[in-house]
């Protein structure tokens, strides 16, 4: 099993990142961890360094986007030509109901994404707009918002498996410029979440979080696909699946490839941030 690469934010540069990307035919795939939807408006560790990654990437020609908040009990591609910016959080600062992310759709590219997927049931959503999964990390990636973007849902009657089979799948898009965005958290535990943005992490969101970057490294989606039988460690991690399934699709569509961890971290004690991807530096123009 040959063991990908790791490289922790504070060891990370430029030169090493370049020297890391796998093609310059393939575009970029990145895991992000979103966490909280105040990181739309804080200027942090994290925000600052998904910034970076977004003045290091070429752009692509697209983005597809799989968010762990939209969720269906059928698989969807959004086809909108101009997908509205959707709040869907609640109780946070009136200022973050104002930010307006206005990208384009890509209505043919995506309407050629549901042919490519008609296996897996693909249906077109003419009305799905971008989520805060999604234009909460394409704001910091994309300012501009400049790259048009589609999303495609997670469907929740499909397995572990069938999730990295499609991720599979769309791995073929970026050799078409098209970039995959995951969008979740390999730790998200509201339930015991602590107000202090900056408190301890809890030591079974650690655990759990080295040994999902231990497979990721390793490239065993074996793990990963069976990440819920990672014992109580896994139950307090992912009290749900959602937040975790984007992974799953970011690690299929960068099998056998090099991937960086361009984030680590947590934050409110049981969220994770940490983020990874592939041929950061040489996306597509």
């Amino acid at each position: 099993m040959t063991r990908r690469t790791f490289i922790g934010v504070t060891m990370v540069g430029i030169e090493r990142l370049l020297a890391g990307s796998q093609s310059d035919s393939m575009a970029p795939a990145l895991f992000c961890g979103h966490g909280s939807p105040m990181n739309i408006v804080t200027d942090n560790a994290y925000t600052r360094r998904i910034k970076e990654i977004g003045t290091l990437l070429k752009k692509p020609k697209a983005v597809l986007v799989i968010s762990a908040h939209w969720v269906s009990d059928a698989l969807f591609v959004s086809t909108a030509e101009h997908p509205e910016t959707i709040y869907d959080f609640y109780g946070f600062p009136p200022s973050l109901y104002t930010i307006r992310y206005p990208a384009s759709g890509v209505p043919k590219t995506a309407e050629k994404v549901i042919q490519r997927l008609q296996g897996f049931g693909a249906v077109a959503d003419p009305k799905r707009g971008l989520d805060h999964g999604a234009w909460s990390v394409l704001k910091l990636l994309f300012p501009d918002a400049d790259v048009p973007v589609f999303q495609m849902s997670l469907n929740r009657r499909f397995t572990p498996e069938q999730h990295y089979a499609l991720g599979m799948e769309l791995s073929a898009l970026r050799k078409e410029g098209i970039m995959i965005l995951g969008s979740g958290d390999i730790v998200h535990n509201l339930y015991q979440i602590d107000p202090d943005p900056n408190a301890p992490t809890a030591p079974w969101a650690e655990t759990f979080e080295a040994k999902i970057k231990e497979a990721l490294l390793d490239n065993d989606p074996a793990t990963l696909i069976r990440f819920k039988e990672l014992g109580n460690d896994a139950k307090l991690a992912c009290p749900s699946d959602e937040h975790f399934l984007p992974l799953l699709y970011v690690a299929a569509a960068t099998a056998h490839e090099s991937i960086d961890f361009v984030y680590e971290g947590f934050e409110h004690g049981t969220i994770s941030l940490s983020s990874f991807g592939s041929n950061l530096t040489k996306g597509v123009l």
